[in-house]
């Protein structure tokens, strides 16, 4: 008797409960640069990437400004092969600006913009095809809202002002998402993108990264998906082991922990396998096959999802994403 082909939601399903599924999930996500601007519009981007790749989860990655231009940012797509946008105003220029920022409402804006699209991909593909949603932390966004450098310089000379700045940005992210979590969407992809040492020490960033992060995660609705996602080199992988997270993502082809060494320290699911520069978009289809297959070697094929580790660039073949989606020769 042939065996049960499962749906994707099973698939993934079995592989967090540490059962080996039919086959090894994959899951690749990418930016489709200026649909972003528009629900209708990505949703549509984001449903036509789905049908024709079936990856196992749907990640929805809208431009980064989603968030962030309720208060005041301008953003433009300049041509970036990651599919992001560059920043070209800020909101946050004076210390005091942090302390002027006011909540936002989850229903106006780009975040009312995200509300439909999200309400569109589950119509389309729940509760078959998981569903979650990309959330910045804070400090990411404060990053983005005074830029790289400011934000650095900001935290270390007017601590106070920054922390004021970051409660209401995590006001306004729990609001978001409670919001989404009435659609009924199954998790978020929660970026992390300061747990840096070439960044910030440990302390700063349990003073300024960690306290919100756990503010958000702690009492945010019961999802069963949560993917973590550690950005950048030379992380603090350990100090998110205790996050509410079923499954972590960071750039494991490039940076520490390896797949091996992350299963051992973390008990959830991991997401990885695939450089999304030098593989994903400069490779070969057969470059693909070779590191899945070493994946799935390091990791034993339990509690792993095939994926890149951050976006798959916009300029990769087709032939390499169909290649993360067959099966080894």
């Amino acid at each position: 008797m042939a065996s049960k082909e499962f749906t994707h939601r099973e698939r993934i399903e079995n592989c967090l409960a540490g059962k080996k599924p039919d086959r090894i999930p994959v899951a690749l996500w990418r930016h489709f640069p200026v649909d972003d601007q528009d629900a209708a519009t990505l949703a549509k981007a984001v449903s036509l990437f789905q049908t024709d790749y079936d990856f196992d989860l749907i990640k929805v990655t809208p431009a980064s400004s989603y968030c962030l231009k309720g208060w005041g940012v301008e953003d433009k797509w300049n041509g970036h092969r990651h599919g992001t946008r560059d920043y070209t105003k800020r909101a946050i220029h004076q210390p005091e600006d942090w302390i002027s920022l006011r909540p936002l409402d989850p229903d106006q804006g780009q975040l009312g913009m995200m509300i439909s699209c999200l309400r569109m991909l589950i119509d389309q593909f729940s509760p078959g095809t998981p569903i979650v949603q990309t959330i910045f932390s804070p400090l990411a966004q404060a990053k983005n809202l005074a830029g790289p450098q400011e934000l650095l310089v900001h935290l270390r000379k007017y601590p106070d002002a920054v922390m004021a700045g970051l409660e209401t940005i995590t006001e306004t992210t729990l609001r978001f998402i409670h919001r989404i979590g009435e659609l009924g969407i199954d998790g978020i992809f929660y970026a992390v993108q300061h747990a840096q040492y070439s960044l910030l020490n440990i302390e700063e960033f349990d003073r300024f990264g960690r306290k919100y992060d756990l503010a958000i995660l702690q009492q945010m609705p019961d999802f069963w998906l949560n993917i973590g996602h550690i950005h950048g080199d030379n992380i603090m992988f350990e100090k998110l082991l205790d996050y509410p997270f079923q499954v972590l993502n960071w750039h494991d082809q490039e940076t520490y922990p390896s797949l091996a060494e992350a299963q051992r320290l973390f008990k959830g699911t991991l997401i990885g396998g695939l450089r999304q520069e030098e593989t994903m978009m400069l490779g070969s289809p057969a470059d693909v096959l070779r590191e899945k297959a070493n994946a799935i070697h390091a990791t034993h094929g339990e509690r792993f999802i095939l994926g890149t580790g951050c976006v798959l660039p916009i300029t990769s073949p087709i032939g390499n994403i169909l290649a993360a989606r067959a099966e080894i020769p």
